[in-house]
């Protein structure tokens, strides 16, 4: 049935919307933007922060525009002087309360609570609370958490129960004294977060922020006894250009080389390259298992927060998760052995940087099992968001930048690495070796494109032919939807290869992500994800090499190094194991 259109009137403008559309979505519908904290799309509905009231005519009481359905012709106001008072005063309240050290805030200028204020006019507060006074908490490598500039909007909650379907957050005292945090008020890291970062991005303040580590990269840098390398993850050079006002999915690749060097980074490599290292082994993995038709269907291990969201809650498919590390991983022990080794350095003088779009992966670098022989794989982690800033306390204009190149010998990869960054281009990455291997290709075969595989859906399915047999595979993104694919498995259905990433949209949609301005709800919306994965694609369209088995240096490295895929020193190197976690997990112990 066709879905009822209900006429009605914003500030003097008619508009006609389905039945049931909130007030909030109608005045977009028309230009006009209602200023709302608590407010995600079909996501965190709640009406708890009132900034979103506005006047029905014969309704005596001010109603919050996100939660208030559209059933019958009505006038409503959105800008008359009681509303514009009654907005004000509430946002006066919440910065009664509210730690106001705007300028050193790690959110100054990219604050919602900020900028609503700034809009409304808030120049002063007529009444001042008691404020909090809650420790800061940052027991973890991953996300600090500071619950005095918490105002209880629900946001995180909400991610994490309905997106990712963790459940670390909930309302925790009384009063004027709520918060909310994980029960007990604990540290993140000991609790069963899986690190991901979403509730971050959903934050409208900087009551969540990255645990961050530029402080050690600029340290590092400063040391003229270190040796500082650097690899950027392949959504990276399609995101980081929204930190200096591009256009989401911008591909800033030559420009994001240009800046690393200038601040100061002995060599700057992609990490695409060792994404067309991981496709090496994963591809050899998947093909060993079809062959044993045991420990199926393998499932990808390259998102970090997936990862320690199967420890947590799904341990019996430890053993179907693959055994290689993210590629981030595999680059920093590559940097710190064979490319030690051809460059003629002491290990114990590199310092490995990452730049990577997740807070999962400060997490994952933080793993015991991730080093070898007394050392890190990767010393620092930081988002882009991280790098965004150091670009910036540089001095350094970045959209003047002229556009460099990667530096070798690891500056050759393949747009199979390149499509990493979004969900799906893992797996579609290691089908295209995985076909090549089984039909006995050269390394020169034609390229199958697998356009089934993309696309934003949170889950996708399909039946991939590999010459040889037909094989069932299957993609999720964001862990609400990892639990309904596992949920499958354990009722009968069958899968021989699964790729899940822990963040909605795949490394695009990241934790470490720029955060974007604009409406609440499309911080966490599908469709600026979508743009910038159309730009990873983009890229692998425009690549001489599309194909992980093309790359020349990933060969190079299994002649003068590795050996061979699934070999012994790609085993030690390369591959790591995993542990079964229960409810909490408390890093620190």
């Amino acid at each position: 049935m066709p879905e009822e259109i209900v006429k009605l009137t914003i500030d003097d403008l008619e508009v006609e919307v389905e039945k049931g559309t909130s007030i909030l979505e109608a005045a977009l519908r028309v230009g006009i933007e209602i200023p709302s904290l608590c407010y995600l799309k079909e996501i965190n509905e709640i009406g708890a922060c009132r900034v979103c009231v506005v006047e029905i005519e014969g309704v005596k009481a001010l109603q919050a525009s996100c939660v208030y359905p559209i059933t019958q012709p009505i006038q409503v106001y959105t800008n008359t002087e009681r509303v514009r008072k009654a907005r004000k005063r509430v946002v006066e309240l919440l910065l009664s309360e509210h730690d106001r050290e705007c300028t050193m805030c790690i959110r100054n200028l990219n604050c919602e609570l900020q900028n609503v204020a700034d809009n409304l006019g808030v120049r002063n507060l007529r009444a001042t609370g008691e404020s909090k006074r809650y420790p800061i908490q940052m027991d973890n490598p991953f996300i600090m958490r500071d619950y005095n500039k918490c105002i209880s909007c629900r946001r995180c909650q909400a991610i994490c129960d309905k997106i990712q379907e963790v459940h670390v957050y909930s309302a925790q005292r009384r009063g004027l004294d709520t918060v909310i945090a994980p029960a007990f008020m604990r540290d993140l890291g000991s609790t069963n977060c899986i690190t991901c970062g979403q509730c971050v991005i959903a934050c409208p303040t900087g009551s969540l922020v990255e645990r961050e580590a530029t402080e050690g990269v600029w340290a590092a840098l400063a040391d003229k006894d270190k040796y500082v390398v650097v690899q950027t993850a392949p959504s990276i050079q399609v995101t980081l250009g929204e930190m200096f006002g591009m256009e989401t999915g911008t591909i800033v690749t030559g420009k994001l080389v240009a800046a690393l060097r200038r601040l100061g980074f002995k060599r700057v490599f992609p990490t695409d390259l060792s994404a067309d290292l991981t496709i090496m082994e994963e591809a050899h993995e998947l093909i060993e298992r079809l062959q044993r038709q045991s420990n199926l269907p393998l499932l990808s291990s390259c998102c970090p927060a997936w990862v320690k969201f199967a420890e947590h809650f799904y341990p019996q498919f430890l053993e179907n998760l693959s055994s290689c590390k993210s590629p981030h991983e595999m680059f920093g022990a590559m940097i710190k052995t064979y490319y030690a080794e051809k460059e003629g350095l002491d290990p114990t003088k590199i310092v490995s940087v990452a730049v990577m779009p997740c807070t999962a992966k400060k997490y994952e670098a933080a793993r015991p099992e991730m080093g070898w022989d007394g050392y890190r794989d990767i010393d620092h982690v930081i988002t882009t968001r991280e790098l965004g800033r150091m670009i910036r306390q540089a001095g350094i204009h970045f959209r003047n930048l002229p556009d460099e190149p990667y530096d070798m010998p690891f500056g050759v990869s393949s747009g199979a690495g390149a499509i990493f960054g979004a969900t799906g281009g893992v797996i579609e990455a290691a089908i295209r070796s995985a076909y090549a291997i089984l039909n006995k290709k050269n390394w020169e075969m034609g390229l199958i494109d697998f356009e089934e595989l993309r696309g934003q859906s949170g889950l996708k399915e399909a039946k991939v032919d590999l010459g040889s047999q037909e094989i069932k595979v299957a993609i999720a993104h964001g862990t609400g939807n990892a639990r309904i694919i596992l949920d499958r498995i354990l009722n009968g259905a069958h899968y021989d290869y699964i790729e899940i990433m822990g963040c909605p949209g795949g490394c695009v949609g990241g934790g470490g992500q720029p955060i974007l301005g604009g409406r609440d709800h499309k911080r966490i919306s599908l469709d600026y994800r979508h743009n910038r994965a159309d730009a990873l694609y983009k890229i692998d369209m425009h690549s001489q090499l599309r194909q992980s088995h093309d790359n020349p240096d990933v060969k190079n490295l299994y002649e003068a190094f590795l050996g061979q895929p699934l070999g012994e020193k790609a085993k030690k190197l390369l591959h790591t194991t995993y542990t079964p976690r229960g409810s909490y997990f408390n890093l620190v112990q």
